[in-house]
């Protein structure tokens, strides 16, 4: 199982979840785009795209950091069909921009609702449309979506409705797409956590330093992402995958390497059943 020599287009991969799978293929010999808008340092999120590009190379790809807003349409074309120029094809797009706010109806304005559509729905929509034509001259394609299971628990709508509309609509756009690009071997699927992870969206958007002591390391998803984009694609597309259940098909039992306090109790995910 090895990603040696394939590409991927990474979009918002400067750090987090989108960093680990990134440093994780290039660790095979991956060449890695990382198509995502902090080119800047963040004066609280750590990393920007060039540091992605030196964690990349540091563990044997190659990379090409490009700043792209995945809302804009030109944008996305040009930076796929730059990566494509760049590496000689692209073999694996990654749906990881994202944007979350667990706001509900009348708490979010309509501003802050249009963004996170925009960022989780059309970025998806835009980005794998662009990677689709290249996709189709690969010999084992993925699209993969960090986006959860189609759970259609009442409560987990009424709770988050936006951002439930959101992150559903890019699992929809993986469910739709295996399925019209199925004769073309291109495999869509999506992943999500079991457990929250340790990142900047759980530190400052969810539940602080108390529910990152209750999480799981990045590298889990990374792993399990491996194992997916490593599978035949035209054996393995139209499914809701989990980190874990995916990692225990690989013969992994023992979980505690990705536990970021390893006697701590871990905080499942939403949308996890």
């Amino acid at each position: 199982m090895s990603l040696a020599g394939k590409t991927l287009f990474i979009s918002g991969g400067s750090r987090g979840i989108g960093l680990a799978i990134a440093v994780r293929a290039a660790r095979d010999g991956a060449n890695v785009t990382i198509a995502a808008k902090t080119s800047d340092p963040h004066g609280k999120l750590p990393g920007t795209i060039y540091t992605a590009a030196e964690a990349i190379e540091a563990a044997g790809g190659k990379a090409l950091p490009l700043a792209v807003d995945v809302r804009d349409a030109e944008a996305v074309s040009h930076a796929v069909e730059k990566a494509a120029e760049r590496f000689g094809g692209i073999d694996i797009c990654v749906n990881n921009a994202s944007a979350i706010n667990l706001s509900t109806t009348l708490e979010m304005d309509v501003k802050r609702f249009d963004l996170i559509q925009q960022i989780n729905v059309r970025g998806t929509y835009l980005v794998s449309r662009a990677c689709i034509p290249h996709l189709r001259r690969s010999n084992n394609p993925h699209i993969l979506s960090l986006s959860p299971p189609l759970n259609f628990r009442a409560d987990w709508f009424a709770a988050h409705l936006p951002y439930t509309l959101s992150k559903y609509g890019m699992s929809m756009l993986m469910f739709g797409m295996a399925e019209e690009f199925r004769r073309d071997g291109i495999a869509c699927n999506t992943l999500w956590p079991r457990t929250t992870i340790a990142t900047a969206a759980v530190e400052f958007a969810l539940g602080g330093q108390e529910m990152m002591r209750r999480s799981r390391k990045p590298e889990i998803v990374a792993d399990a992402a491996h194992a997916i984009l490593c599978r035949r694609s035209r054996d393995y597309t139209g499914r809701f995958l989990i980190d874990e259940t995916v990692l225990r098909e690989q013969g992994v039992s023992d979980f505690s390497v990705y536990a970021l306090e390893t006697d701590g109790e871990l905080q499942r995910d939403i949308f996890v059943a």
